[in-house]
């Protein structure tokens, strides 16, 4: 998630004239103790309407809090007070995504984008699931939300957060109304969302079509390397499943006459643009690393694991760390408080989602499966609230919904869904003339709908809670079975020794075709046909090799009869990983992970080297500039040349090789998919995308290198000086923290309140440690990062380390809303406590909440 971007909600607040608002804003009194109104009470005592039992909370110099209580209920309702007292504006603002309530908030700039959201139609979707819930998991999301309103019931306005101090300037009449469970479950499909990529490539490739021949697009869409580590090789299916029909020549997208509507595609792809402002990036950017090893590869015999999953950067960090403890059971399990775990959270949602309990640790990167489809639906024109399915006429089903828009009149949409979806187009307006100067029959009316598997009821939040539970590898696959949206890639150890990795997630499974390309929605040729059993996803269990890795890249072969996804990362961190985990006989340690996860070998670089070793440049501050390059280690580091002059080249060379011909909305990002590109053409030093149609030579590869090569000295003289040894990398790729809402208002004065930054940063977004930068943009700066790193030692859970982005506090000003950046930065950790011993040694602070005699 990011920020909702300048040119809405600043937009908004320039209207009032900045001058006045400065004004407001200095004058009306955001002094020392506004800031630090919102701070939580960390310690004394709280009575506590509700509970049923006393509770007690330690935090650490880092403000991750322990909570001891002595019953689920009080566990989760604690959780629920906790995450309010640090995180209640991330909170809302999520939930007002999740329901398409923006406008509610910030007035009529986000009012297509609700639009967009109400489509999707999540809040429906989180009210069937919550009333399909067991009893247990309905009981916990209950206990939290009573927790979180325990708190909103005293704490309003500045005493909550900063943030709704400014948004009253916009809103006055605003108030946050109680958290409810759906809320919490809401988080779930933004999560899926965010972390769904293949949308936009689908859309990508038909626009291409227009101008290329599909072996041309082909080429800008390569396969998985041959020779790149898959997650689970040995995964054989054990019962016999049919291969799936695969429409190779697209025969049926050209009946679409996808090639002459293309530019009206480009407004579904608008919508996912815009969904990205307040998200972050979604697709691709959204990379993870993680790996277990075996005991018989580390120097204390038993597994170490490690996960650091990357997301968009935030203003506060979308994680927060936190530990729950059942008083009774401190190393066993009790059927009445089951709960012994500690890790990463998500404010909003109850448990754990990355962490260990007492028996089990598990890491999590995103499988990058294909779940969502695009169909082409026939229209009748006799009624538009009618669709064709195999020769026959059938009625939509209409929702109507109210938006509430701040300081005005509600909005009424009509959402029509099909046996598909939603139909996308009745909030793209200019998909209504998708048959406009067509040469090629289409549908006289026609609508576009979205099939997608986190449109149906899902069990991922009981998941959560099963897995917290687990403890041993056949309970956490029982748990995983739930895992069923926003699949990922689950990794498993445990203080028995064992290591495991399962593939969860509702796969579909097609009567035909790929999912690569949209496809006619009035038959039943396209139909998915269910989702690939559980027991045939890929899953393994102490593999002879003795680790597991995964960085998004292939899950499986070319042998496993099932559609994963056509577009999997291409493994240039996996190959990075396995590298580095076998380079040596030598056992493992923590600090050998440390430096894996800190690791910013560039293979990119060290795959295209050779080609700029064999060009020579008379010009001699050129050859200066390669000579530093062959001299380089190829690592991204912070102090670099090198790498400012590699990365650099990088940007220029893509530009160069695709600018020419590719429409500016494709511009290559620079990502593995354009590493892998760029290295099959590198061994065509003829093909056609080197020429520039521009000029009337023939380029070929070695020229564009060169030019590349020029282009980037000069930019980096222009900027940096002619002084190439000044030309560090540290210099150009940095790393701003903005706040999520607030951080691109527009308007300074309110952004300096809740921004940070500037940061150097080593890496690029391919390297280990992840810190991505997009080759499409002006600047270097970073869009992506590992959002967490963890490291769990299973021979003694207190070795165990870990560090987030920015810092436990969403309250500007709070010492803990910055406090972890440099750490995190320079790949540094904290301890991940454990013991009751160490937890009560490095407390700095005890809060007991204990029930208020009062309430009963």
């Amino acid at each position: 998630m990011n920020h909702i971007n300048k040119d809405g909600l600043g937009a908004v607040f320039k209207n009032i004239g900045i001058l006045v608002l400065v004004l407001l804003i200095t004058l009306a009194g955001l002094t020392t103790y506004t800031f630090r109104k919102s701070f939580p009470q960390e310690n004394g005592a709280i009575a506590i309407p509700g509970l049923e039992s006393e509770v007690k909370v330690l935090r650490d110099e880092w403000g991750i809090p322990q909570i001891y209580a002595a019953s689920n209920h009080d566990l989760f309702f604690t959780q629920g007070y906790v995450h309010a007292q640090d995180r209640f504006w991330q909170m809302d603002f999520w939930r007002h995504i999740g329901a398409g309530r923006l406008s509610e908030m910030f007035g009529e700039s986000q009012l297509d984008k609700d639009k967009f959201l109400r489509t999707m139609g999540w809040k429906k979707i989180a009210q069937q699931e919550f009333a399909t819930l067991d009893t247990d998991t309905k009981a916990n999301l209950q206990a939290y939300a009573a927790g979180v309103n325990t708190y909103l019931a005293k704490h309003q306005g500045s005493a909550l957060s900063l943030e709704y101090t400014v948004l009253k300037l916009l809103n006055r009449e605003y108030r946050p109304e109680p958290w409810q469970p759906i809320h919490s479950i809401l988080w779930g499909k933004v999560m899926a969302y965010d972390l769904s990529t293949n949308l936009g490539d689908e859309i990508e490739r038909t626009i291409l079509l227009k101008s290329f021949p599909k072996e041309r697009v082909d080429e800008l869409f390569p396969l998985y390397p041959e020779d790149f580590p898959v997650i689970v090789p040995e995964f054989k299916v054990a019962k016999k499943a049919g291969k799936i029909k695969i429409n190779e020549d697209i025969e049926d997208v050209n009946l679409l006459a996808l090639k002459e509507i293309t530019p009206n595609l480009k407004s579904i792809a608008s919508n996912v643009t815009a969904m990205e402002e307040i998200l972050g990036g979604t697709g691709m950017g959204v990379g993870s690393n993680s790996w277990t090893i075996s005991g018989k590869r580390t120097a204390t015999g038993k597994p170490i694991l490690a996960d650091d999953p990357h997301l968009s950067v935030q203003m506060p960090s979308i994680w927060y760390e936190l530990g729950l403890h059942c008083i009774s059971i401190k190393d066993s399990v009790s059927s009445n408080c089951p709960y012994n775990v500690t890790g990463f959270t998500f404010a909003g949602v109850p448990g754990v989602i990355v962490g260990h309990n007492n028996r089990i640790a598990w890491g999590v990167t995103n499988v990058m499966s294909d779940t969502m489809d695009l169909y082409v639906e026939k229209i009748n024109p006799a009624n538009p609230n009618q669709y064709e399915m195999n020769g026959k006429w059938v009625d939509m089903q209409l929702v109507t919904e109210e938006i509430q828009v701040a300081s005005g009149e509600p909005i009424n949409q009509i959402i029509r869904y099909t046996q598909h979806g939603p139909i996308l187009s009745d909030v793209v307006p200019s998909l209504q003339q998708f048959g406009e100067n067509s040469t090629v029959k289409v549908p006289e009316k026609y609508a576009v709908s979205l099939r997608w598997n986190a449109l149906e009821p899902s069990t991922l939040i009981t998941a959560i809670q099963e897995i917290n539970r687990a403890q041993n590898w056949q309970q956490f696959r029982t748990a995983a079975s739930k895992f069923d949206i926003a699949a990922q890639n689950l990794i498993y150890a445990d203080v028995d020794g064992n290591i495991g990795y399962q593939m969860p997630g509702r796969t579909p499974i097609r009567k035909q075709g790929d999912g690569r390309y949209p496809v006619p929605g009035w038959n039943n040729k396209y139909e998915w046909q269910g989702y690939i059993d559980f027991e045939e996803l890929p899953h393994s269990f102490n593999p002879a090799r003795g680790y597991i890795i995964t960085a998004n890249n292939a899950v499986v072969d070319e042998n496993y009869p099932y559609v994963i996804t056509k577009d999997w990362v291409h493994g240039y961190r996996a190959k990075r990983i396995e590298e580095m985990i076998t380079r040596t006989n030598q056992p493992l340690t923590l600090a050998d992970i440390e430096s894996i996860q800190g690791d910013t070998l560039d293979i990119n670089a060290r795959d295209l080297m050779p080609i700029l070793k064999s060009i020579y440049f008379d010009d001699s501050r050129l050859e200066n500039a390669r000579q530093l390059l062959i001299n380089w280690d190829f690592q991204l580091k912070i102090k670099s040349p090198a790498s400012a002059i590699f990365e650099t080249f990088w940007k220029k060379l893509l530009a160069l090789t695709f600018h020419d011909e590719l429409p500016q909305d494709y511009y290559p990002d620079g990502s593995d998919r354009w590493y892998a590109v760029m290295n099959n053409l590198a061994v065509q030093p003829n093909n056609l995308w080197w020429d520039n149609r521009n000029t009337p030579e023939v380029e070929n590869r070695d020229e564009i290198f060169k030019q590349a090569l020029v282009a980037a000295v000069d930019e980096l003289e222009s900027n940096l000086g002619n002084n190439p040894e000044k030309w560090t990398w540290g210099k150009l790729h940095k790393i701003d923290f903005r706040n999520v809402t607030l951080g691109k208002s527009g308007v300074a004065v309110i952004e300096k309140l809740f921004n940070r930054g500037t940061f150097a940063a080593a890496g690029d977004g391919e390297t280990i440690n992840a810190n991505r930068w997009k080759a499409n943009q002006s600047t270097f700066e970073v869009t992506h990062i590992p959002s967490l790193r963890m490291i769990v030692d299973l021979d003694s859970f207190d070795n165990s380390q870990a560090i987030h982005s920015t810092g436990q506090s969403g309250h500007a000003f709070n010492r803990h809303y910055t406090d972890m950046i440099r750490p995190w930065r320079d790949t540094k950790y904290h301890s991940m406590l454990w013991e009751n011993e160490k937890i009560n040694q490095k407390a700095e602070s005890t809060l007991l909440l204990v029930p208020d005699s009062n309430s009963f």
